[in-house]
This record gives C-alpha cells, structure tokens and sequence, in this order.
C-alpha cells in the first residue's frame, strides 16, 4: 500500500485545522448568544421588576390623597402627602431589591393659565390681573409692554377667534415665521405650548441658575382657584398688590405651623399687618383638587420614572388626566 504523500498529508492538516477552527468558533459564537439570552432575560426581569415598582409608587401616592380627602377637607403644606421625603422614606423595606422616590405636586397651588379666557372669549378679568402681576414680579425681569404682549399673546393662543388682541399674535403672525405654524385657538393641552407663544422665551419658561422660570408656577389643569395654603411664593405675590415678599414669607411661616388651623380661606388676616390686606375671594381657596404624581422606581444603576396628573373628585374618585413612562 502507497502511503501517504506529503501533500496529502498537508492538506489533511490544514483540514484538521480549518474543521477545529470551525468547531471553535461556533462554540464561541454559541457561548456569546447564550450568554447574551441571559443578559437579555436578567434585564427584561429587572425592567420588569423597576416597572413594578415604579407604579407602586403612583398607587402608593393616590391612596395616601384618598386617606387625605377622608381625614379633612382642605389641603396644606402640614400634610403627608406634601412630603416628599417622607412619602419616600423606607421604601426598601416594602421590596426584596430597589427601592422607590415618589414626589406629589399640587396644582392647584399654581396659575391656571387656561382660565385667561372666559367662555365668551374674552379675557377673565381676575385671571388677567393675576397672572400680569405674576409676570410683573420682579424675578421675571419683565417690563410692562413684554407682560402685556404676553398676555395679550397669550389670550390669541387660547380664544377660538383669529381677531388679534391689542399687542396679541394670531394666525398671520404664526405663519409668516421662518418656520411657521398654526394658531393653536383652542385651550393648551401642554404647558410646553407657551414656548410657541410670541414673547416665551425658553430662558423666561425654564429660567436660569440665577433665576426661575414661570413654568413651575403654571398649569394647564384645575378650575383657577389657588389654593393658598400650598401655593409658592410667586403665585402668593401674585394674588395682590399689597402682598410683597416679606408678607408673602409670612404666609409660608404661618401655614407651616401645626397650631394654625388652614380650613377658612380667611386666615391670612391673622398674620401682623395683613389685617387690611384682601385677597379676591374668587381666586382663592384652601383644597386642592389636581396633583402631578411622579413616581422614580430604582434598581441598582436602573431607574424607571413614572408620572402623570389626577384629578380627585369629591367622592374620592381618581381621574387620570395624562400619563407618561421615562
């Protein structure tokens, strides 16, 4: 028998190597899609997981406004659901792994900026007066003709009409932009809608590190009542002219106090020189009737962020008026 040549004996050996090789390389490739399947179903546990707790969270904050609406019928800054770190604290305890940060804001402690306009189309006298002194405050670093053509602006965006108000914008104005749009003639569903508006601009919406913006004092939900129990600074400024910022300290003082009872709308005029001040009784009130939930489910590295904002009804029912998952 012939043995084999030498070339054959090579190429059985390259064959050898190219079929280990081979072997090799499906087994690594294999080795990764596994490991790979694991990763992938580790992560769609925990994201499972995050989102479960994170919605935890927003039922923990509606049962704690319904516990709330059961034990009085006002609403201030002494109460548990004002605190966030209380609503947040030993959320560990209540999961094997994660934890939870929920925070309610109360709406009705801002100025609806929809109730600008009257069902007639018109401006609301109140609501005008409130929010130009809301924009007049100094803060905002507006003179007089910017406060009015937001305003005025403001009122256009929002009425169903396309006749523009005195230094207002409607349709025309929109559309000759460089990159045009519509009106919007119709209530906002978007506080966001007000950088569309002529004179918004995005440092006066969002502010500055030196300085605030007007949106974490706006909302879009609610019937227009501030409820002056848990409203900021700005918006209790706002309420009057004789309020200015030491009064408007005042206020924030005297509310925190436990002893002080908060149910009667009337009980700014117990502060030292607020005896001759009045607050327009149509603007104020001391319940609160729409929050902003946001509930922050954390695991690990993970965090999954849930809010949205409720209505509550009388009866302790729970409207959800928008929802968002980050």
């Amino acid at each position: 028998m012939r043995r084999p040549g030498k070339a054959q004996q090579g190429f059985a050996l390259i064959l050898t190597i190219l079929i280990v090789s081979l072997i090799v390389s499906v087994s690594l490739q294999f080795n990764t899609d596994m490991r790979s399947n694991v990763l992938s179903a580790a992560n769609l546990r925990d994201g499972i997981r995050l989102s479960g707790i994170a919605r935890s969270g927003f039922d923990y904050a509606l049962a704690v406004l319904f516990e709330d609406l059961k034990s009085n019928d006002f609403d201030s800054v002494q109460e548990a659901w004002f605190d966030a770190d209380l609503l947040s604290s030993n959320s560990g305890a209540l999961f094997e792994t994660g934890n939870l940060e929920t925070v309610i804001i109360d709406h009705s402690g801002k100025i609806q900026v929809n109730r600008l306009v009257n069902e007639q189309g018109g401006f609301d006298v109140g609501q005008q007066d409130l929010l130009k002194r809301f924009l007049s405050l100094e803060t905002f670093e507006l003179d007089s003709e910017q406060v009015d053509n937001i305003v005025d602006a403001l009122k256009d965006w929002i009425d169903t009409d396309n006749e523009v108000t005195r230094f207002g914008a409607e349709e025309s104005y929109y559309k000759a932009l460089e990159k045009p749009y519509r009106c919007k003639n119709g209530p906002m569903e978007s506080l966001e809608e007000l950088l569309l508006i002529r004179g918004v601009t995005r440092e006066l919406y969002y502010g500055t590190e030196e300085k605030p913006g007007i949106s974490q004092y706006l909302t879009i939900y609610g019937e227009g009542l501030i409820n002056i129990n848990t409203a900021p600074r700005p918006v209790l400024m706002a309420l009057s002219e004789q309020l200015d910022q030491e009064l408007a300290d005042e206020m924030m003082v005297y509310r925190k106090d436990e002893d002080h009872d908060l149910k009667n709308p009337g009980w700014y005029k117990k502060i030292s020189g607020m005896g001759d001040v009045t607050l327009p009784q149509n603007l104020i009130t001391t319940a609160s009737t729409h929050f902003e939930i946001r509930s922050a489910g954390i695991l690990d590295a993970m965090v999954q962020t849930i809010s949205g904002f409720v209505e509550r009804q009388a009866d302790g029912r729970f409207v959800i008026l928008s929802w968002k998952i980050d």
